[in-house]
């Protein structure tokens, strides 16, 4: 339904926590015209994307695992969960790789009375024409940070899936196609559960990759006071990479060679947590799908052109274990929260193969 005035309060610019948006300021171009052409291939993807973690990294200190991850799930044109509690860096990780493509990031803070129009967008009496004009939302925008998804109804959150997997929203009965590349970063904290509404399995299945940024050592922490207090943020990062660059990396990603056995083990892979009667909803094909996709980014970063067993067997707990449902005779004290329950789904996605450890972040 229409509205007029100004819409979508609560989204604000990574870059700037200040400003809004304003529908007639809104700097994208028509979110339903011709899709971009191909951008032209770049001469060394492994170096491109190295300099886009390490250019990441100049802010997000002493986490060079978890930004390779995020990178990596880009790079497969997927989404992120990030679980960790207040103050972990969430925001910066989002804002620093924004920063590093010198790209929009939209920023949006998920609250209960949050509506599907505050992030899509919605209709605005316009009485230039007299009629009502498309105002896009948050969503429209290379980089979404979404800031506690999990505080936000089911029916908000339906709309950020549809956004996620079909990189389009509908308003109005009109579909709206959105940038490319698109990537959102979903944030929810694993301690406090009040007021929350769990992610369903399917809005899950959608993020490529679950991680934790985890604990700082004291030298790293130090090292972050003493930077943040000389005004080393996020917008003060020079871009590595444009947007272009980004799809010509998603494009080369795509281009790395998998095997028929690396297929295989994906396959059996995910096939082993629907059989496993811990786990009461396995993994899925998609699952499968993304753990290769994210197999072949963590080979392009490698220097590879083909993706090798250690390279699908390495990503297991971040691109499986949230999407593993538990036996309830297998769910952690509901004392444990949320953080006890992803302990639970990485100690037996790390299960599937031997030697994998769960990552050290509680």
């Amino acid at each position: 339904m229409g509205r007029s005035g100004d819409a979508h309060p609560r989204s604000l610019r990574c870059a700037s926590p200040g400003a809004d948006h304003r529908g007639v300021d809104h700097p994208l171009p028509e979110p339903s015209g011709a899709p971009a052409p191909a951008p032209a291939p770049l001469p060394d993807p492994t170096a491109a994307a190295r300099a886009l973690v390490d250019g990441v990294e100049r802010v997000v200190r002493g986490r060079r695992a978890a930004v390779e991850l995020l990178v990596t799930a880009v790079l497969a044109r997927g989404h992120v969960l990030v679980e960790d509690v207040p103050g972990s860096g969430k925001t910066t990780l989002a804002t620093a790789f924004a920063a590093s493509l010198g790209a929009e990031c939209s920023r949006v803070q998920a609250t209960a009375d949050l509506l599907p129009a505050d992030v899509t967008g919605s209709g605005v009496w316009d009485p230039a024409s007299g009629g009502f004009r498309f105002v896009p939302g948050p969503l429209f925008a290379p980089v979404v940070l979404v800031d506690e998804l999990n505080r936000t109804s089911p029916r908000t959150q339906s709309a950020f899936l549809e956004a996620m997997e079909e990189r389009r929203v509908t308003v109005d009965g009109v579909r709206h196609r959105l940038p490319e590349p698109f990537v959102v970063v979903a944030t929810q904290n694993p301690v406090e559960q009040h007021g929350t509404y769990p992610l369903p399995e399917g809005q899950l299945d959608r993020f490529a990759v679950r991680l934790v940024l985890g604990p700082l050592t004291a030298d790293v922490e130090r090292r972050v006071l003493r930077e943040q207090l000389a005004g080393n943020r996020p917008e003060t990062l020079t871009p590595v990479l444009d947007l272009a660059g980004l799809l010509a990396l998603q494009r080369a990603t795509a281009g790395v060679h998998v095997a028929d056995a690396t297929l295989d083990l994906a396959v059996g892979l995910t096939r082993a947590t629907r059989t496993d009667p811990r786990v009461r909803l396995g993994a899925g094909t998609r699952a499968g799908l993304t753990l290769v996709r994210c197999a072949q980014a963590r080979a392009l970063l490698a220097g590879r052109d083909h993706v090798l067993p250690e390279d699908v067997q390495a990503l297991v707990v971040p691109v499986l274990a949230h999407r593993l449902l538990l036996a309830e005779e297998h769910e952690p004290l509901e004392v444990g929260g949320a953080g006890s329950r992803t302990l639970a789904q990485e100690r037996l996605a790390a299960g599937l193969v031997p030697g994998t450890a769960v990552p050290l972040h509680r």
